[in-house]
């Protein structure tokens, strides 16, 4: 089923455009075949557009689907665990390597990707406000790169934009950060050289600053990472697309925390079947009014904080609401996992 997967269903979507191009490919297949497909759900002879008959594009649906409860806890790095620091006297030191790797997104789907530290994106980085922390970022890539700690208040001279900041990190070479953690919230590191390639082939990461003072945070069981990329590697959530995604599990009555961070070059309004998510920090600042929705716009760039309260029992569905970036007359792909609510 998996080889039946990455050559049918996805290839066939793809359609070895890249993830542009499928974009592209979705909307004029949606485009024309539409009347076909009411049709066909009366017909059951009539062809769908593209060749097909209703019965197997429903089997096409069913498949992802399956693959995708099959695999469900087999990727227990998929939300990025906090990467250990070591320690210097007292900084938190972070060894950061930039490399040029292949990166599979799902079984078949494999693009040239940039990986801090061998993956897309990259480990998790977490401190406490207040820590002092140093990035050694070493570059074996073959071109120059830099990193930005997008959100995060810091030396001017620190800020990791090249030739206004700084100057670039070389192929070969070594450059360290170094500042006081200021500002507590969800914030990102990224490069800022050839940032439209770079970030989007995976030069992205998690960079959270916990506050000192916690009693402005809400309780929560349980705390997920959520990182929305497109283009470069396709449509991915934390650098999969579905059915190669992991779901969200928890138990009814539970309250989790979903921190949204959008790396990508286009906005992806985030929709949760059967919940309300309340939605309590942007951009890492606590909102003064929180509120209630069930679907987020995250635009380039930015950061929500959102909690759950998992009242109702089920698998929900849990995807960009963009159509294009979440299914197809082959089912669903890209930006879409679900949270499982058990009794």
């Amino acid at each position: 089923m998996t080889n039946l997967l990455g050559r049918r269903n996805f290839l066939k979507f793809m359609g070895g455009a890249g993830a542009m191009g499928a974009a592209a490919l979705a909307g004029a297949r949606l485009g024309t075949g539409g009347a076909a497909a009411v049709s066909g759900a009366q017909d059951p002879h009539l062809q769908q557009a593209g060749g097909e008959t209703w019965q197997e594009m429903d089997q096409h649906h069913q498949e992802v689907v399956e693959i995708f409860l099959a695999q469900a806890g087999s990727d227990p790095n998929f939300f990025r665990p906090a990467m250990e620091p070591e320690m210097d006297g007292d900084v938190k030191v972070f060894n950061i390597t930039c490399s040029e790797i292949d990166w599979e997104t799902a079984p078949g789907m494999v693009f040239p990707a940039m990986a801090y530290n061998g993956m897309v994106p990259g480990p998790t980085v977490r401190v406490t406000e207040g820590d002092r922390v140093r990035f050694v970022v070493t570059n074996e890539m073959t071109q120059s790169t830099a990193i930005h700690f997008h959100g995060a208040i810091v030396p001017n001279d620190q800020d990791g934009v090249p030739y206004i900041t700084q100057g670039v990190i070389t192929p070969g070479s070594t450059f360290s950060y170094e500042f006081t953690a200021q500002n507590a919230g969800s914030h990102m590191y990224h490069s800022h050289h050839n940032a439209a390639e770079q970030v989007t082939r995976g030069l992205m990461g998690a960079f959270i600053i916990d506050p000192a003072d916690t009693s402005r945070e809400p309780v929560a069981d349980a705390e997920y990472i959520i990182i929305l990329n497109d283009t470069a590697v396709g449509f991915t959530l934390n650098g999969k697309s579905f059915p190669y995604t992991q779901p969200i599990i928890a138990t009814r009555g539970q309250k989790i925390r979903v921190r949204y961070m959008n790396e990508g070059l286009m906005i992806h309004p985030m929709h949760l079947h059967g919940l309300p998510q309340l939605v309590f920090a942007k951009d890492g600042w606590h909102l003064p009014v929180p509120y209630m929705c069930d679907t987020l716009n995250v635009a380039p760039g930015e950061r929500y904080d959102v909690l759950i309260d998992c009242t109702e029992v089920g698998v929900w569905a849990y995807h960009c609401h963009i159509l294009t970036h979440a299914e197809s007359r082959n089912g669903m792909f890209g930006m879409v996992t679900v949270l499982i609510v058990n009794e």
